[in-house]
């Protein structure tokens, strides 16, 4: 690749970005290209923190906009020291999460606000958005069905959130922002419908993934 490229993997908890993204890690590999591989929050040290704080101690009782304003305390710090190196020396980042996110769960569904959340996001990244971002839609109905049982699959129950754990009307104001997102920035945000096979959806996801690496190059 000429320049680097951002690919964000957004949708409902238990959609499957975790096992998308390993599977495209793996298609990623397999054809030599350089990359990296990293989440909101979490992605660095800072990061790390951060999410504790955001997921593992609801005893804090964060209101919306100290919310918004962690998570954009680990977006600046994730693009200031690992995702905008990684574009400059023109490696693939693959997040899980990332720039709409916030504007979703923050702007929307906690009513901070999408445009004040975006202008902060845009703050925090410096003035980058994704170049491609894949939205896996799922029913709200599933979410908890579905984060069940990925937590009883892998064990880790420490990681269910209250953000799991909220209303299906609340998971209904997160599709909706999404879906409005991707109408509103159809060449960037594209829907993928996380209800069918790991196969199909994987082979649509790299499809997308393709034709954005072949703007810039003819490896692939």
């Amino acid at each position: 690749m000429s320049k680097g490229r951002l690919i964000s993997f957004e949708g409902l908890d238990g959609a499957g970005k975790t096992t998308q993204m390993d599977l495209l890690e793996r298609w990623l590999r397999a054809r030599q290209l350089s990359y990296i591989r990293t989440r909101e929050p979490g992605g660095t040290p800072l990061g790390i923190e951060i999410r504790r704080l955001l997921f593992q101690q609801p005893e804090l009782a964060l209101t919306p906009l100290a919310e918004a304003f962690l998570f954009q305390a680990d977006r600046a710090q994730h693009f200031e020291t690992l995702i905008l190196p990684a574009l400059a020396e023109g490696k693939l980042v693959v997040t899980d999460r990332c720039f709409d996110s916030s504007i979703a769960y923050q702007g929307a569904a906690r009513g901070v606000g999408t445009a004040r959340v975006e202008q902060l996001s845009l703050i925090a990244t410096q003035g980058h958005v994704p170049d491609l971002t894949i939205f896996l839609d799922l029913d709200p109905q599933q979410v908890q069905q579905r984060t069940d049982l990925a937590q009883d699959q892998s064990g880790k129950r420490d990681e269910v959130s209250r953000f799991d754990r909220e209303s299906v009307v609340f998971h209904q104001r997160l599709r909706e922002t999404f879906l409005c997102l991707a109408q509103t920035h159809p060449e960037r945000i594209k829907i993928v419908q996380a209800t069918r096979s790991i196969t199909e959806v994987q082979q649509e996801i790299i499809l997308l993934v393709e034709q954005l690496l072949m703007k810039d190059s003819k490896i692939v």
